[in-house]
């Protein structure tokens, strides 16, 4: 037969020749990426050159780390891989910050850089920075790509890895002679095939049956869950063995909406700043289902004292996350969703009509409240209000501060992928980056920023890209004068010496209309609901800035070296509930 025929006698298809630009370019298309996030820059010329003819819809941010939030959110939003794009040097380097912030928070992103030609690669070029040595710390994967005829093959396997098993970011690394060499590809793509990449989805049969066996037997459960099932798209699951099972569900800041918070068997989020039933109901839990969620230290406080009398369960795909932080009794190495059907199949029904009772009698005694007859602007109202003016059906995303902590404790979520923020490593400024991705991901959702005014200060040039791309993006601004969890930790445990908090803020609504955006400014308490009827109203970019009670805080909160039993503020609930 033939070389330039196939064994049904057809032509074989010819080799096209193509610059490594352009299979960057076919690769992402193939891989059905529809929209990328981006900053130009010389080496990066190439691809963007081919990207001009692409049915890929591209981003400009204003800065580089503000694009790899967008790229976050969108990804968080979608569940699909993000992608952000940058050139050698300081653009790539840029991007550190929310490749971390992926990473922490395993969020499936590609990011590609240029890089100097090859041969010019540790000679300190024009805009040179070593950027996978950088980077291997807070990558999943990280790579250079040194031969043209390597890219395609490259990329594939770099959305494989960034959205399989626990997700995280990769990074691509690409010289600009790469970019341009030609190379014969073939039309049909390769299969992915990672010879040391093993998933293990399947949980082992026998601990599965050990754990149904401790949860019917179990008198006083909670189920502890994390962004993971979010990861594993495992809600329905989730639902409907804590239908089943009967245990109440208590989430962590990344896992909110997962259960629905409207319903009564959830216990809201737990941790420093969590409800202070939770935190009640896992200290006197006699079983703790821990799935997708890996005890990090804002949730457990002392691990010593965590969840002492309870036996413990831990379902994670990521076989290093089971028992690093706290000793677990019952680990299941495997994918949430799967293992979640799996015990709904093998539990029983519980009434536990005591526990019950007893979750009922903490959130009665114990609720999240604050002081409704203020005559000042209390942040907490302002969330509420958009709350019911929203029917909490908003995507909220956030900054990382005190407005963080009020956004997840007064506004209920009912569906994963609706709460977008910064959990692990705490990226101040990510609030309004991630708003744009989740606007460009959901376009016919309402999608609100709740931000504080230290954390928008620190992005808030993103406004321009919001208003560029006519996104009908929110931003409710809590504005406190203040970096609000710094000066009330100064206020708690330094005397209130306010050493260097105290912020001199621009008048944030004047600097929206600069931008072109909506621009209302709040400080009557009075005007807080017709203020947010209006920005809710408006369908182009608009920014509220609440003038708020400086100096309220945040509770319950378990200070630092404390059991998440020991909570600061449950007193002052009580006297306001």
């Amino acid at each position: 037969m033939s070389n330039d025929q196939t064994s049904a006698g057809s032509p074989a298809p010819k080799p096209l020749r193509k610059p490594g630009s352009q299979i960057i370019v076919d690769t992402l298309v193939e891989l059905g990426v529809d929209t990328m996030f981006g900053y130009l820059g010389g080496v990066v010329l190439p691809l963007f050159d081919k990207l001009y003819d692409a049915p890929i819809n591209f981003i400009i941010p204003r800065h580089e780390q503000g694009g790899c939030h967008m790229a976050d959110a969108y990804a968080r939003a979608t569940g699909k891989v993000g992608v952000v794009v940058a050139t050698s040097g300081p653009g790539a380097t840029n991007l550190v910050t929310g490749i971390a912030n992926a990473m922490m928070d395993s969020v499936p992103i590609v990011c590609l850089t240029g890089q100097v030609r090859t041969d010019l690669i540790g000679n300190d070029a024009f805009q040179e920075a070593d950027i996978t040595g950088i980077t291997r710390p807070i990558t999943k994967h990280n790579c250079i790509v040194k031969n043209v005829k390597d890219l395609a093959r490259t990329i594939r396997e770099a959305f494989h890895i960034a959205s399989t098993g626990r997700p995280g970011p990769v990074l691509i690394d690409i010289p600009v002679d790469v970019a341009v060499s030609m190379c014969e590809v073939t039309v049909a793509p390769e299969k992915v095939h990672l010879q040391g990449y093993r998933l293990k989805p399947h949980g082992h049969a026998k601990q599965i049956a050990i754990a149904a066996n401790a949860i019917n037997n179990a008198k006083r459960p909670v189920l502890y869950v994390g962004g993971g099932i979010i990861s594993s798209g495992a809600s329905a699951e989730l639902r409907q063995f804590a239908e089943k099972a009967n245990v109440p569900v208590t989430t962590t800041l990344l896992a909110m909406g997962v259960f629905d918070q409207t319903k009564p068997g959830s216990l809201n989020m737990l941790g420093m700043h969590g409800a202070a039933y939770a935190n009640f109901a896992v200290q006197e839990a006699d079983l703790l289902i821990a799935i997708g969620a890996r005890f990090e230290d804002r949730v457990t406080g002392k691990i010593t004292t965590f969840a002492k009398n309870a036996k413990i369960i831990h379902v994670d795909i990521d076989p290093s996350s089971i028992s690093k932080n706290i000793t677990v009794d019952i680990p299941i190495v495997g994918d949430a969703k799967r293992i979640l059907k799996e015990l709904t199949d093998a539990i029983e029904h519980r009434e536990r009509i005591e526990w019950c009772a007893r979750i009922a009698e903490l959130k009665q005694k114990y609720p999240l409240a604050y002081d409704r007859n203020a005559t000042t602007i209390k942040p907490q109202y302002v969330i509420e209000e958009l709350a019911h003016q929203t029917n909490g059906d908003a995507i909220i995303c956030t900054g990382v501060g005190q407005h963080q902590m009020w956004a997840a404790q007064f506004y209920s979520y009912k569906r994963p992928r609706q709460f977008i923020t910064s959990g692990g490593l705490g990226t101040m400024g990510f609030g309004l980056p991630a708003a744009i991705g989740a606007q460009i991901a959901c376009p016919d959702q309402t999608v609100i920023d709740i931000d504080g005014d230290s954390s928008l200060n620190m992005t808030m040039n993103e406004l321009a890209t919001a208003v560029q791309y006519k996104l009908p993006v929110k931003i409710c601004l809590i504005n406190n004068g203040f970096m609000g969890m710094v000066r009330q930790w100064q206020e708690l445990f330094y005397n209130k010496r306010y050493s260097c908090s105290f912020l001199e803020n621009p008048d944030f609504a004047t600097v929206a209309r600069a931008y072109g955006a909506v621009g209302i400014t709040v400080d009557k308490k009075e005007d807080v609901p017709a203020a947010i009827k209006k920005m809710l109203a408006e369908t182009g970019t608009c920014l509220v800035d609440f003038r708020v009670e400086p100096e309220e805080n945040v509770w319950p909160m378990v200070p630092a070296g404390k059991s998440i039993n020991e909570m600061d503020g449950i007193d002052i609930f009580q006297s306001m509930a």
